[in-house]
């Protein structure tokens, strides 16, 4: 059985919480919550939020309550766990389903990747080694948020950590391939932000006017492939 902890967040929302250390175990039993969600859809249920440990799960309280003239002491947030809690008591770490594969061109270094150098030095690599490692990685989306459609990618080799930039930059392009520790993640929007700029990606990755506005999903895997200024300018004149 896999411990599991419910917690209310406000009068609409619980908090499931499956383990206190970002791995790819937790985030198994993430997905496996989040599959029976897609595939159980409780009409009182608003959304939810897969996060790195936790799904949150959103609900319209009056929704939730019995559809009966009965009156019940029972609080909204207890009738929803009741009717969550005999798919979590069986719960297993057997999710095994692989997302997608999504291949995100990037152009290193140079102006759209302005810390290449810096990361070089820290690492006391050249800026050719530092980009073969980042490329060569498969990587895992473990969740969605910070910015609309914003990857935080896990799976990066430690050495390429490092730390975030003292002093966050106010304004960082979209397409932005950075790191931050030992994670790596891309800017969908322009936004502020303190991760160490390496690399600039043509393809969009939030799309707000499309049906499915982002294109990156909590469980898929990324692969990285180097392109030159050339590509990278081909990429976006035919996006325009």
């Amino acid at each position: 059985m896999v411990n599991y902890t419910l917690t209310p967040l406000g009068d609409h929302a619980i908090v499931i919480e499956l383990g206190n250390e970002i791995t790819l175990a937790t985030h198994n039993l993430v997905q496996s919550v989040v599959a029976f969600l897609d595939q159980h859809p409780f009409d009182w249920v608003t959304e939810y939020i897969p996060a790195f440990t936790t799904v949150t799960i959103f609900y319209n309280p009056l929704l939730v309550l019995p559809k009966t003239n009965q009156t019940t002491s029972a609080s909204p947030y207890e009738h929803a766990v009741n009717q969550l809690k005999p798919y979590l008591d069986n719960l297993e770490e057997n999710y095994s389903e692989v997302g997608r594969t999504v291949e995100i061109p990037v152009c290193y270094g140079g102006e759209l990747g302005p810390d290449l150098p810096y990361v070089a030095d820290y690492h006391n690599l050249s800026e050719e080694q530092i980009v073969d490692l980042h490329s060569k990685g498969n990587y895992l989306v473990y969740m969605i948020g910070f910015a609309p459609g914003f990857p935080y990618i896990g799976g990066m080799l430690e050495a390429l950590a490092t730390p975030r930039k003292d002093n966050p930059r106010l304004k960082i392009p979209s397409g932005s391939v950075g790191i931050a520790g030992n994670q790596t993640g891309v800017y969908p929007i322009e936004t502020p932000g303190g991760w160490q700029l390496i690399g600039r990606t043509p393809l969009p990755l939030f799309k707000p006017e499309s049906e499915s506005p982002t294109l990156l999903k909590t469980g898929d895997v990324i692969r990285f492939k180097p392109i030159t200024k050339q590509e990278f300018d081909s990429y976006k004149e035919d996006e325009a």
